[in-house]
């Protein structure tokens, strides 16, 4: 049976391209002075070069991370850190790591702002102004859901913080490689990316910090990242970072067009089965994905019998995958507990292929139904 992959969101296999780019990075220590050190220290900045030409930003806004994690938690902790008291205002519908950050910022006394969405799961920009007061130190608000895929109006919201002279982040982890970026028209003072997001390798973030911000470092050690990030960096990681954004870039409009003539195919197909739904904007979505709910039937089960059908997709974040709790992100929109659990997030990538959506257009009304006739939720 052919394994289908179309859970692009959760993470991507690394392509092939980026695979020999790694093969061939220095393996010197980049704080080295000695030859071996120097060829490291080159390949580094040229990476580094390459990913802030992605973003329109200048080289030396880009700081290396070991992840969108650790550069989401640098940029609400360091900001916070960096001015011992204040307001920040986040959305409803952020990835668990803004959610959990924030969290803790309250129990240190700082006063957290969640924002609401609509039923689409959109921001409405205006809330935003409404919210900053004199206290704001920092705005943060995802740019393309990782659960729905909704894509928020972040110049609108950038233009606001700029006017209010309010920091503003963005966590592009799914939006980096598929939809343009440019920091400086949008506005943007910090913003997050992955590599394992774009067919790059785990363990490598990126966060870019508009120059003048500052913030302070969670982790102190040798002075790498101008300071802001103590550790011998992941070089091989950070080239083949660099490496599957320079294919994304060059690739972007292309596999855009394809992917979402894709995502029109399933979501057309899969919305004629009774009692489903599209969960998100209906347009203003991530050229790859497609959430769905269907009612009288619980996610991990229809999960579980489309993995048995060879097709691997998701329930939701990949980070929550493992909770019982509803998601945060489909309650947001205004679901029902009952609703949010039969949800199904089909992600595709730059290897799906019109007969993988045909398959599990296929095979899903079958598996519907069968875990509808033992539905404990009622038909």
């Amino acid at each position: 049976m052919k394994q289908i992959y179309l859970d692009y969101a959760a993470t991507t296999p690394v392509d092939k391209r980026v695979e020999k780019e790694m093969q061939g990075a220095p393996w010197g220590n980049t704080m080295s002075l000695h030859s071996f050190g120097q060829e490291a220290k080159l390949a580094l900045e040229n990476s580094r070069q390459v990913l802030a030409e992605a973003i329109n930003a200048n080289a030396n806004e880009i700081f290396f991370t070991g992840s969108a994690t650790e550069s989401n938690n640098t940029v609400l902790k360091g900001v916070a850190f960096a001015k011992k008291s204040g307001h920040i205002i986040i959305s409803s519908t952020e990835h668990p790591c803004i959610v959990e950050s924030a969290k803790w910022l309250k129990r240190q006394g700082f006063e957290i702002t969640e924002l609401p969405v609509d039923k689409f799961g959109k921001i409405n920009p205006q809330d935003v102004a409404n919210a900053i007061k004199p206290e704001t130190i920092l705005v943060s608000v995802i740019h393309a859901n990782n659960e729905i895929g909704t894509i928020q109006e972040i110049d609108q919201i950038g233009k606001l913080c700029r006017g209010k002279n309010v920091l503003f982040h963005t966590d592009a982890s799914q939006s980096f490689g598929k939809v343009a970026i440019d920091v400086k028209k949008m506005n943007i003072d910090l913003l997050t990316a992955s590599s394992h997001k774009i067919y790059g390798p785990r363990g490598v973030g990126l966060l870019y910090i508009k120059k003048g911000v500052i913030l302070t470092p969670l982790l102190h050690g040798g002075g790498q990242e101008n300071g802001l990030r103590g550790s011998t960096v992941n070089l091989a990681a950070i080239v083949g970072f660099a490496r599957a954004s320079e294919i994304c870039q060059k690739e972007m409009k292309k596999e855009a067009k394809r992917q979402i003539a894709l995502r029109n195919k399933l979501v057309k197909g899969v919305l004629k089965i009774k009692n489903s739904y599209l969960n998100g904007h209906p347009t203003e979505r991530l050229p790859n994905n497609a959430n769905f709910r269907f009612d009288f039937v619980e996610g991990e089960s229809l999960l579980m019998q489309l993995d048995m059908e060879g097709i691997a997709c998701s329930t939701g974040s990949a980070c929550s995958s493992f909770k019982l709790e509803p998601s945060h992100v489909l309650l947001a929109t205004g679901l029902k507990p009952e609703q949010c659990h039969g949800s199904l997030r089909v992600s595709i990538g730059r290897f799906t292929t019109q007969k993988d959506i045909e398959k599990i257009i296929k095979v899903l009304p079958k598996i519907l139904e069968k875990i509808r006739a033992i539905s404990p939720y009622g038909k």
